[in-house]
């Protein structure tokens, strides 16, 4: 028996089976969890739904994460299915290609702001308003995904580190706001993971060998090992932890010049 045995998870944002959500989909069924998939539109359904299958996933439900209609809608679906949650995995990140691409003051743009702000950060606390009613009193937990570019500058991540930042600003708020309703709510910040949507952002390549060559560990880290890491917070095991951040990145995070020992 799996440590979340019996527990019913929503998950928002598997694209395709190399994103950090489908990581964690895989992790959550290993130990035993009942999944719903979301999707974003028609065209993506048939990709997420043969990948649902593999998960054992029953169903699946379009939702447009900038839309408090669709998100409520896909809430009725899902009360009417499970009449419960346990948990809601928020994966989504979204921000215009252009804005990634380039000195943060040159290229940022009032339109490119709020679609950041809109997809990335408010979807969290709209999918926490909308799925409030049916996780109250279960011990259930919400968990969004960040990076190390909430709280440092990165090259071309621009607009998205902003985003970031005020997304673990509203895990925050969220797990003070939830947590009479025994609602948990936490953030992992990844390193650096192979995806498509991280191939959106320049020089991801040089991240990715700067981050392996400075990590304690000196080595990326999976969505497997993301994945086994949201399993564990969303699960009874973690029922003291909400409000936090927990790093998934090797250890980059506590480094600051790396080891010098090769350039003395």
């Amino acid at each position: 028996m799996g440590f979340l045995e019996n527990k019913k998870v929503l998950i928002v944002g598997v694209a395709n089976k190399f994103s950090i959500a489908a990581g964690i989909a895989d992790a959550m069924h290993k130990q035993g969890a009942e999944i719903i998939l979301s999707y974003q539109s028609e065209r993506l359904k048939d990709k997420v739904v043969q990948l649902g299958e593999t998960w054992d996933c029953k169903t699946f439900i379009e939702c447009d994460v900038t839309s408090d209609e669709s998100i409520s809608s896909m809430m009725s679906i899902i009360k009417k299915e499970w009449g419960c949650l346990d948990g809601i995995i928020h994966a989504v990140g979204f921000a215009p290609a252009n804005e990634l691409d380039g000195n943060f003051v040159d290229v940022a743009t009032r339109e490119g702001f709020a679609i950041a702000h809109d997809i990335s950060v408010y979807s969290f606390t709209a999918l926490a308003k909308a799925g409030k009613e049916l996780m109250s009193g279960r011990n259930a937990a919400m968990l969004t995904l960040s990076y190390l570019g909430a709280e440092r500058t990165l090259p071309n991540y621009n607009v998205m580190g902003v985003a970031k930042a005020a997304l673990e600003s509203t895990t925050r708020y969220l797990a003070n706001s939830m947590g009479q309703d025994n609602i948990r709510v936490n953030a992992i910040s990844a390193g650096p993971v192979k995806t498509l949507a991280a191939s959106g952002i320049k020089s991801f390549r040089k991240m990715l060998s700067y981050n392996a060559d400075r990590s304690p560990l000196k080595r990326n880290i999976t969505s497997k090992e993301v994945g086994n890491a949201a399993a564990f917070l969303c699960s009874d095991l973690a029922s003291g932890i909400t409000g936090e951040i927990l790093y998934v990145d090797a250890g980059f995070n506590i480094t600051a010049m790396g080891d010098l020992t090769e350039t003395d």
